[in-house]
């Protein structure tokens, strides 16, 4: 038997609407943990549907980490500014900030990512493999199994979310999607690491050496 209980806990668990939950518990019989896998499922469904609407209001959010060693400003869309100002929205959106702030990708999303620097990295996987000792006939899978790796290291949407790895951060905007309603799209985000990109003065780095002998 569904009870009102059952409806509330479910609710408050995934966000869905108490008909939807209802509706979910009473086709899993009573099954709380099914009824989230099926409303997970629909969910990801409707998300798709609305995947292609345009999505041009949101937040920019910055976010500094590290006592000012590392700086994220990030663009993240949504369809009203009423979802913008929402506190789940913008807590949607600092997270992402923090997972761009943690992880240090490169690009949003994979068709982001210049053929020839892919053509590159197949290059060299290619030549690691065939160093490695490798049959040339399983090279070309061996390949493209490490160049699926490097798309989920420099990739945000494809990443490992960092607060539950068991999802990619394309599935969390997903899960945000079903719960609020609207098309939400990382557009860009720009990473400062300080000093990235200079190399020490020479002598700073014979002082650090020195110092770490002594």
């Amino acid at each position: 038997m569904v009870t009102a209980q059952m409806v509330k806990e479910l609710r408050e668990r995934t966000g869905a609407g108490m008909l939807d939950c209802k509706n979910a518990l009473t086709e899993k019989e009573g099954d709380i943990e099914k009824a989230i896998e099926l409303l997970r499922e629909k969910g990801l469904a409707a998300a798709a549907k609305k995947a292609g609407r345009i999505a041009a209001e949101g937040l920019c959010e910055s976010y500094i980490h590290g006592g000012g060693r590392i700086g994220v400003l990030i663009e993240v869309n949504c369809e009203t500014d009423f979802v913008a100002k929402t506190d789940e929205f913008r807590t949607l959106v600092r997270n992402l900030a923090m997972q761009v702030a943690a992880s240090k990708p490169a690009y949003v999303r994979r068709e982001e990512v210049p053929p020839e620097e892919i053509e590159y990295e197949r290059q060299i996987f290619r030549s690691q493999a065939l160093n490695e000792g490798k049959p040339e006939k399983i090279v070309d899978k061996m390949v493209d199994g490490r160049v699926e790796k490097f798309y989920k290291e420099i990739c945000l949407l494809e990443q490992p979310y960092i607060r539950d790895p068991e999802k990619t951060v394309e599935q969390l905007i997903i899960e945000q999607i079903s719960k609020i309603g609207e098309n939400i799209n990382v557009r860009r985000f720009a990473r400062y690491e300080l000093g990235e990109g200079i190399e020490k003065r020479r002598d700073t780095f014979v002082e650090e050496v020195m110092a770490q002998i002594k």
